[in-house]
């Protein structure tokens, strides 16, 4: 990881961190629809995690965005859990321990945020992402929980902080 930098979301990164999020969901084949590709926060990012209990962190390389993540309360459920949001990649950034890195940042700022737990959905052949929640301590549970609006999403996990 030695030029990039992972750093809180700003203003200016919104188009460039939506250009990266909607990237790599393309080149994954993700739907378009009931997944993060429809999110009217991608547009917005910095504004819809600028805010209490929530927090967006950008990986920057040579000046370029090239991915990002983020925690907020999960969206419809009344306990003390967070989501991990938007934890994308373009290629260029995989294997490199960005992602680990930036797990622990995150983990650790739902800690600091006061969260009991950590909740995520992804997509079922998403296996090197689902690697990397198995080793940070995720689980897998057999539905979701809240209702974040990813419908297309198949698979939840969920783990203590």
């Amino acid at each position: 990881m030695a030029d990039a930098i992972i750093r809180p979301i700003q203003k200016k990164d919104n188009p460039h961190i939506a250009k990266v999020i909607r990237k790599v969901l393309v080149d994954l084949g993700v739907p378009k629809v009931g997944t993060a590709y429809s999110d009217a926060a991608l547009d917005c990012m910095f504004e819809t995690y600028k805010k209490e209990r929530a927090a967006y962190f950008v990986v920057e390389e040579a000046g370029k965005i090239i991915g990002g993540a983020g925690v907020a309360q999960l969206d419809n459920y009344d306990g003390n859990v967070c989501e991990l949001q938007k934890m994308y990649y373009l290629e260029e950034a995989r294997g490199r321990g960005i992602g680990t890195k930036m797990m622990r940042l995150c983990l650790q700022t739902a800690k600091d945020l006061g969260f009991e737990k950590c909740y995520l959905e992804t997509m079922t052949y998403m296996e090197a992402a689902q690697k990397l929640y198995k080793r940070s301590g995720f689980e897998y549970l057999d539905g979701p929980l809240g209702d974040t609006g990813h419908f297309s999403c198949p698979v939840q996990m969920l783990r203590n902080l």
